[in-house]
């Protein structure tokens, strides 16, 4: 009865047409960081990961899609070069979404400069205080003035609709807005759609009620940066950095919703990054996963996930 039930289930899927790749899942500086050789992904590239960030994939057209541009650019758009190819001269990005101006999530700009790709009029989508930002301050405004990019204003709960029917639809969050405002993105496909919101300071600090935007989408990809309180060892520090811990945000959830939950943008102090680590096994018993590179999530209607890309 299972088997033919699974016979039938993958009968129905449909080959994918849109769908989001993980290009990174680690905090704005990587893993492993600057100043700390002892840790072990300098000897051992397994345990390497970029910062976090997203491809939205667009197989019908070609089109590709990153959300947030971070300082491994270089490396991820190799990666998504070898798995999903560009179908047109150049780097073969047709936008990029912004969620905040820290530097794992904009820093990447810079390859797109003269410097380097020296690329045309790639639009960039971001919220007005990270728009001025880029305009008013160099070198991002050079970017601008070069006409390396076009800036594209967003607006908090207004969807940007895109091709294959995807709507990509930001939501204000509380961060340590210094220099922009911070935004997590729905992006809703023809049949499921995700959540992917890399920082915030707290849930209960947000206007939206976690449950409540878990509920509305199949999967999550969710701030993942500490696991506890005990790994920056000063509480000074702690205090500085807010972000929801990983064992709270499980506690507080119920497992149909822990279920849907991807942790990403992990510190390079978080145990969890180690697949064998004791407390990463404890969140997943809680239900819960963590984002992997090359992971691929079907925003399709009855299409299927794909397996993992290779590293």
């Amino acid at each position: 009865m299972l088997s033919t039930l699974a016979a039938l289930a993958l009968s129905a899927a449909t080959p994918c047409q849109a769908e989001l790749v993980v290009l990174g899942t680690s905090q704005d500086a990587g893993t492993p960081q600057i100043g700390h050789p002892e840790d072990p992904a300098w000897r051992d590239p397994r345990l390497r990961a970029w910062a976090a960030s997203l491809a939205l994939v667009d197989h019908a057209s070609g089109a590709r899609f990153l959300f947030d541009a971070t300082p491994d650019l270089r490396e991820q758009l190799e990666w998504l070069d070898v798995h999903d190819p560009k179908r047109a001269p150049g780097l073969g990005i047709d936008g990029i979404f912004l969620t905040h101006a820290h530097i794992g999530h904009y820093a990447g700009l810079m390859f797109l400069g003269r410097e380097s790709a020296n690329t045309s009029g790639v639009p960039v989508h971001a919220m007005p205080r990270m728009a001025e930002f880029l305009g008013n301050n160099g070198p991002w405004s050079q970017l601008v003035s070069l006409g390396n990019i076009t800036l594209r204003p967003l607006a908090a709960g207004a969807a940007t609709r895109l091709p294959a029917g995807i709507a990509v639809t930001p939501y204000l969050v509380p961060h340590r807005d210094e220099y922009s405002e911070t935004v997590g993105f729905v992006i809703a496909g023809s049949g499921r759609s995700a959540l992917y919101l890399p920082d915030i300071d707290g849930w209960d600090k947000w206007d939206q009620k976690l449950e409540d935007m878990l509920a509305r989408v199949d999967v999550a990809y969710l701030d993942g940066t500490f696991f506890d309180d005990t790994e920056l060892g000063d509480p000074a520090r702690m205090k500085s950095v807010p972000h929801p811990r990983i064992a709270d945000t499980i506690r507080r959830l119920p497992p149909a919703l822990a279920a849907k939950v991807r942790f990403i943008h992990l510190n390079h102090t978080n145990p969890a990054r180690f697949p064998a680590s004791a407390k990463r096994r404890a969140a997943e018993r809680g239900g819960a996963g963590f984002a992997r590179l090359g992971e691929r999530f079907c925003l399709s209607k009855n299409g299927a996930d794909r397996p993992i890309s290779p590293r």
